[in-house]
């Protein structure tokens, strides 16, 4: 498992006087990112490549609150990918200084051509990279049904 260590700031926590929910959001963004950079997914090999991610759904439980100040790991595994490369899936857990569970999420997302605002395959080399990706216990090969597979459909406002 990848982590990644945060001290929690003022302006992580909410009105309640602990961590926020966007905060959790920010931390997991800041690991995924780390973690990328860290199998050859730079910032410059993704703009050579007109790439960038787009999250299809963030889904979050929380178990235990976390205060100003104090240390939190977040974790990643990477439980899914498709065989082009173009959709992933990661878990991130959070832990406290004494490796209580806090928060689990998962993240199910593509990666997107920015040029046509278009779902894309990932080229050949960084493929290849993200076949080298440590996979989680549960890793499952993903396909398109997968990024749909809540039955959610957009249902537009009539006006």
């Amino acid at each position: 498992m990848y982590t990644k260590a945060f001290e929690i700031r003022w302006s992580d926590i909410d009105a309640n006087k602990h961590l926020a929910n966007s905060a959790y959001i920010n931390f997991m963004s800041h690991t995924r990112t780390t973690f990328l950079k860290a199998h050859g997914f730079s910032i410059m090999s993704l703009s050579k490549a007109g790439l960038g991610p787009v999250v299809f759904y963030e889904h979050i439980s929380y178990f235990k609150e976390s205060f100003l100040g104090e240390t939190i790991t977040v974790g990643l595994e990477v439980s899914g990918l498709s065989e082009k490369g173009t959709f992933f899936r990661f878990k991130h857990n959070f832990y406290n200084a004494k490796g209580e569970n806090l928060a689990f999420c998962e993240i199910f997302g593509a990666w997107m051509d920015l040029n046509t605002r278009k779902l894309a395959e990932l080229p050949k080399d960084l493929l290849q990279l993200a076949n080298t990706f440590p996979k989680s216990t549960d890793f499952k090969l993903l396909t398109k049904e997968d990024a749909r597979a809540s039955g959610r459909r957009p249902v537009n406002l009539t006006l």
